[in-house]
């Protein structure tokens, strides 16, 4: 039989089976977030904090040098957090408590010392000698923006004690608000010389504080960040943790100290070779120790799930060595499709769940074992994902 048009009529042919729906991916459990972010009302905070510095700033300063400021303050951040996030990468922190670490130290520490400068200033007139210059740099300012600092540090170490899980955490914690700080006082630093001593005056500003010392506020509060995590490690509770909390300050208010006197009393260029340069090395130094140790931990821990059959020697190997891991990225780039992606993933699950174990281990965390559970069912996930067949 014929028919006018091919859209008249359908021809018949034999059913074909429908396709079966994919079926989707199963849902991974996610760790409890409790212990692991810091209080919504903590942001809002900052953001109040915020908008009164903003204000302060263009009532003081005006429009004009503070955006010059503010882009050139942005250079020597931009090194400093690009350095923090290499250091980061063994066991990388939450992003919202990054962010929240860094918005402490460019807002509400900023606020905290200026506060405390205003009020100071009307209890006690500056009158201009060269006593109370010295007072205000080399015992003032540290004692106040190490406390000032210091309390964003112990914010995160009180709120989010399930990813304070040592030294490492406690350093980049201290180095982020560290370099919160440094970024907001570089913008009222390089707008002060802009407005007082021209372009000239700005160039060697931005050479001494930008050039010269981005990483010296970074190095102030990684000390109050590295007893937070020493007495993180030991499990000791928030509250027994305020006294050495304060020790960390006044260790790094000293070193705060010795950097501003060095300005005022010294030779400073002499002593900065001689003295801040050679710190700062042991300062790298001694975190490249710590991360060492990070890694042994890992390792050892990681090594207790192969012995129970979980993964094997040579995945500890490779989840807990840097060339280890190294290598494991080179392989995943050859896998069909690049899977270099899922594994990170399971570095990082490996990671957190040996970090669990640990926390576990030491009792100072009661739902460790539940977090063992489940950064051991994503861990397993990941590597069935990184291993399975190419589609």
């Amino acid at each position: 039989m014929s028919y006018p048009s091919p859209l008249a009529h359908r021809p018949q042919v034999p059913s074909q089976p429908v396709a079966p729906a994919p079926v989707s991916p199963p849902v991974l459990p996610m760790p409890a977030r409790a212990g692991r972010s810091v209080p919504v009302w903590a942001y809002a905070v900052l953001a109040v904090l915020l908008v009164a510095l903003a204000a302060y700033i263009l009532t003081f300063l005006g429009v004009v040098a503070p955006v010059v400021g503010m882009v050139l303050a942005l250079l020597p951040l931009t090194g400093v957090l690009l350095a923090v996030r290499i250091a980061d990468r063994w066991e990388p922190e939450p992003t919202g408590l990054v962010v929240f670490a860094l918005a402490w130290g460019a807002v509400a520490a900023v606020v905290i010392a200026l506060a405390v400068d205003i009020g100071l200033g009307f209890l006690v007139p500056d009158d201009g000698s060269a006593a109370r210059a010295a007072f205000s740099s080399v015992i003032q300012a540290p004692l106040v923006e190490e406390f000032a600092k210091g309390l964003g540090v112990f914010i995160v170490f009180a709120a989010a004690r399930r990813t304070f899980d040592g030294p490492v955490d406690g350093v980049v914690y201290g180095a982020l608000v560290g370099a919160g700080f440094a970024f907001t006082e570089n913008i009222l630093y390089f707008s002060t010389s802009l407005i007082e001593g021209g372009v000239a005056e700005t160039t060697f500003t931005f050479f001494l504080r930008g050039i010269l010392s981005p990483f010296a506020h970074v190095m102030f509060t990684a000390v109050t960040g590295y007893v937070l995590g020493r007495v993180a490690r030991r499990g000791t509770p928030t509250r027994a943790a305020v006294g050495p909390w304060i020790g960390g300050m006044l260790g790094a208010a000293v070193l705060h100290a010795l950097w501003n006197g060095s300005a005022m009393f010294a030779d400073f260029f002499a002593l900065y070779a001689t003295l801040q340069v050679p710190l700062f090395a042991g300062f790298v130094g001694g975190f490249i120790a710590l991360r060492r140790e990070e890694a042994r931990l890992t390792r050892e821990r990681l090594g207790e799930y192969a012995a129970a059959g979980w993964f094997s020697p040579m995945e500890v190997d490779m989840l807990a060595t840097p060339a280890g891991r190294r290598r494991a990225l080179q392989w995943a780039a050859g896998l069909p499709g690049d899977r270099r992606r899922i594994m990170r993933g399971f570095i990082a699950e490996a990671t957190s769940l040996a970090a669990a174990r640990q926390r576990a281990l030491t009792g100072r965390d009661p739902a460790a074992a539940a977090d063992e559970q489940v950064f051991l069912t994503r861990a397993v996930a990941a590597r069935a994902a990184l291993l399975a067949p190419a589609s």
